[in-house]
């Protein structure tokens, strides 16, 4: 079975693939679990070498790299190039503190000797999407691999150039061979690596709808899961911020990627003492942004992914002017070849609107205005999801009183939310199970094993 990829910046068919049959698959499968083998008795800090190579390979290649993905998915090429370099970062920042964290622990109990030890399980499969194509297979790939487990990458099959270019580059820094492992291939396929008894734990990054069927497959045969769902993230603005940085900070927040990410802010939610300003220049500052060739490193947005995409977007803000949504910028796709959208601010939000029960999957903003902080967090939890949260205040205090309250997994205060190799990442309701990144990311997927020495007794 073969398929074709589109350059959503020029609707014109970049290549045709073929998908690898199933025999193929399980057969990497298999080669992967003999590599573990040999991976898993490797020091920690071995390990860590190849990291430090890794990193190296990643910055020498970086411009050939970020132009895949600029062709496959249409990121902003700035925007391309800064993920492979963050992807390089963490490869340096894990090689220096995996070995700390993963230091077998000592504890005080009744018998002579206690023992936490930290042991890898062997190989895990990561499930990923489209939007951040290195960065987010390298955020699992670096911490699975250096706490000894291998990997197989079934990549979304909108950027498979991106998914082989991330297997040679393992393979560029000397990784030993079948340790991480590309394959292309059809759900049922991925279904069959779930069941397999050569698969120890699966990592998805993707929808809601795709992470439930992958938890539900992953439970019914006993597998570990972490999942890195969607997201509506709130982005709250009180009646003592600083309005014009807060306001421009929610154009990056909110058109990063061209508005297609899980952390993007989704819901502004803005005290009504501040509303005016706010709104005023959000919609300035969002209709100056350049919206053009994602190629050319002036471009701010760049297009959808895909037809689909920008047709949900349409109709996402079609369903919200026909309820009584005002549109302060945008509104409209651009007339031109490509799956453009242009950033779109709207006020006048009612409850009701698909732009507040859904996530929107692009450059769309919706001004929510509240009266006071109290319906502020009642109007930012009022969702099925609960991933990333942002607040902005001069008054420290406040702001971390009101994200004790705020139900997600990251809030950051008087900044976007974004990822960070040294913090947790991931969600709570709707928007996922377990965490990616940071020392709790790097003991995902590994056996934590109590040793207990006890005295001879007689």
């Amino acid at each position: 079975m073969k398929f074709k990829t589109i350059n959503p910046a020029t609707e014109e068919i970049i290549a045709e693939y073929e998908l690898m049959p199933k025999e193929e698959v399980l057969d990497a499968a298999k080669k992967s679990h003999a590599a573990f083998q040999e991976w898993k008795q490797l020091d920690i800090y071995e390990r860590a070498d190849y990291f430090r190579r890794l990193a190296q390979v990643l910055r020498n290649n970086k411009e050939r790299y970020a132009k895949l993905m600029t062709l496959e998915m249409g990121k902003p090429i700035k925007q391309a190039l800064t993920e492979v370099e963050k992807c390089a970062w963490s490869a340096e920042i894990y090689a220096d503190t995996a070995g700390k964290w993963l230091e077998e622990e000592i504890v005080h109990a009744d018998g002579k000797k206690h023992i936490v030890a930290f042991e890898p399980l062997g190989c895990i499969l990561s499930i990923m999407p489209w939007n951040f194509p290195f960065w987010q297979a390298f955020r699992f790939g670096i911490l699975t691999l250096i706490a000894g487990n291998v990997s197989i990458l079934k990549h979304s099959n909108v950027v498979p150039q991106c998914a082989l270019a991330i297997e040679e580059a393992f393979i560029e820094a000397k990784f030993p061979e079948n340790v991480f492992k590309t394959v292309i291939t059809d759900h049922e396929t991925v279904a069959e690596l779930i069941k397999s008894d050569l698969t120890q734990g699966v990592s998805l990054t993707g929808s809601t709808s795709a992470g439930a069927k992958v938890a539900e497959l992953a439970g019914r045969n006993l597998k570990k899961v972490v999942l890195e769902l969607g997201g509506s993230d709130p982005f709250i603005v009180l009646d003592d911020a600083d309005v014009e940085f807060a306001a421009k900070s929610a154009v990056s927040g909110r058109t990063m990627n061209s508005g297609q990410s899980c952390i993007a802010a989704k819901r502004f939610i803005v005290m009504k003492s501040v509303a005016d300003e706010f709104s005023r220049i959000f919609a300035e500052a969002t209709n100056a942004l350049i919206v053009d060739d994602p190629m050319d490193m002036k471009t701010d947005v760049g297009p959808l992914v895909n037809k689909d995409g920008l047709t949900q977007i349409e109709m996402q803000v079609h369903d919200a002017v026909g309820k009584g949504a005002m549109i302060l910028a945008g509104g409209k796709r651009l007339e031109r070849k490509g799956y453009f959208y242009k950033p779109t601010v709207l006020s006048n939000i009612k409850n009701n609107m698909k732009v507040v029960t859904e996530e929107v999957f692009g450059p769309v903003a919706p001004i929510i205005i509240v009266n006071d902080e109290e319906e502020a967090i009642k109007v930012a939890n009022n969702s099925e999801f609960g991933l990333g949260a942002s607040i902005w205040t001069k008054d420290e205090n406040k702001g971390l009183e009101i994200a004790k309250q705020i139900e997600a997994g990251d809030v950051f205060i008087n900044s976007v939310v974004k990822s960070d190799p040294r913090m947790p990442f991931g969600g709570i309701k709707k928007s996922g199970i377990g965490r990616e990144l940071s020392k709790y990311g790097l003991k995902e997927f590994v056996n934590i094993k109590g040793i207990n020495v006890y005295e001879v007794r007689r």
